[in-house]
């Protein structure tokens, strides 16, 4: 029985992903996207069983939380957090992340991150002492997630 074998050129290269949000009904292309990083982490409460000693446990919930870095080339989420500020009306949005890389065989995922909500966002920005871009990390969360298109089934070498 040979085991299979995972084929380098299969893993997914990080630059080649696509990321929109959809904004107020506009879409936003994510082109200034430097990474994103989401979780889902479920809420879970304890169920002791008579006769065990252990504390089993049953999921009751999650919650979805997530990181954006970007360049520090737009001020989109500026002027949205100013509305929020002026009118107290917040925003959300939905966020599509596309990975694909055309080397690999694991094809195309696409997972859509619903009612994405900023926590912060930074006001104003400059160092006079970097050599490095200006980037900005946007922490937010989200209340709903789907797979659109999953990465097809490897089967190795």
């Amino acid at each position: 029985m040979n085991a299979h074998v995972f084929r380098e050129t299969d893993a997914i290269s990080g630059k080649m992903a696509k990321a929109t949000a959809k904004i107020n009904g506009r879409v936003e292309e994510l082109f200034y996207a430097k990474s994103l990083e989401a979780t889902i982490e479920k809420s879970k409460s304890d169920v002791p069983v008579l006769g065990k000693t252990s504390i089993g446990k049953k999921a009751a919930g999650w919650s979805g939380s997530g990181t954006l870095t970007v360049y520090y080339v737009t001020s989109l989420f500026r002027e949205l957090m100013a509305q929020y500020i002026e009118t107290g009306r917040d925003f959300y949005f939905d966020l599509q992340v596309t990975n694909e890389d055309p080397q690999s065989g694991t094809g195309k995922q696409i997972v859509t991150l619903k009612n994405c909500n900023l926590d912060s966002v930074i006001a104003a920005r400059f160092d006079a002492a970097s050599e490095d871009q200006l980037e900005e990390e946007m922490a937010f969360t989200f209340d709903g997630y789907e797979v659109l298109e999953s990465f097809n089934t490897l089967r190795g070498v």
